[in-house]
């Protein structure tokens, strides 16, 4: 009797999405395949400084991903906001960036093929990834094929919920209208706990998770009658990525 050999499932893709040249680094440490930078992440995102995507390329040699997103907000930009993304796009080519994240909504919340359609022509030969303004669409089967349509790699999406647990059965049905023809990445609170369950149910082979700690300062000195920010005592911490929690995902994606 011959036995047949093991068929290994197909290698399922980890993105971590980040905001600081150490995260990145630790993340390449841990197992990512890619990273997404981000500056603004209290605000979901926005786009990075060229110091930092330059210095995040220096160090890390797994794939860089770069937000290109001019502000906090809603996704129906201006036209200087859309001349500004157009600017990003190109420094981030520039600066070997190895695809772009970005999404634009017209104002009755549909996809704005026109302009997306301007800045993929523009990011080429970069790959596209349709962010989560994909998720504040009206009508997500028809923004997925507006995708489609715009060639677009992949669309980042916890199925318009805030967790994507919540949004497992809408996931599946975006992952078979799909159909190879875009990649779907599952996010939206993903952990060590639930990430088998949502690819198992699912069907998702690409996986995006934040997994940033809150990171105290080294500073000795504390000025508590002012803050920088909106953020009670948010000068006196940063959120890292640490190699740690990267490789413990890396695990919980691989025994899938």
């Amino acid at each position: 009797m011959v036995t047949q050999p093991q068929i290994r499932p197909a290698h399922r893709l980890l993105e971590i999405c980040l905001d600081s040249a150490e995260s990145a680094v630790n993340a390449e440490r841990g197992g990512a395949d890619r990273v997404e930078l981000c500056a603004g992440l209290p605000e979901g995102g926005t786009t990075p400084s060229a110091g930092m995507i330059a210095g995040v390329r220096r160090q890390i040699k797994i794939g860089l991903q770069v937000m290109i997103r001019p502000r906090g907000g809603d996704f129906c930009y201006s036209a200087e906001e859309f001349r500004i993304m157009q600017r990003d796009i190109l420094i981030a080519k520039q600066l070997d960036a190895n695809g772009v994240v970005f999404g634009m909504l017209d104002l009755e919340g549909r996809i704005d093929k026109p302009r997306m359609q301007q800045l993929i022509e523009l990011a080429r030969p970069l790959t596209v990834t349709c962010h989560r303004a994909f998720d504040m669409a009206d009508d997500l089967q028809q923004a997925l094929e507006d995708l489609i349509t715009l060639r677009v790699d992949r669309v980042l999406t916890s199925g318009s919920q805030k967790s994507v647990i919540d949004a497992m059965p809408t996931l599946k049905q975006l992952v078979q209208k799909a159909a190879g023809r875009i990649q779907v990445m599952a996010c939206g609170e993903i952990s060590i706990t639930n990430v088998k369950a949502v690819v198992n149910y699912t069907g998702v082979t690409e996986v995006h998770a934040g997994l940033g700690d809150a990171v105290p300062s080294a500073m000795r000195f504390r000025n508590s009658r002012i803050a920088m920010g909106s953020l009670a005592g948010g000068e006196y911490q940063r959120t890292v990525v640490s190699e740690h929690s990267v490789r413990e995902l890396r695990a919980a994606v691989d025994s899938v």
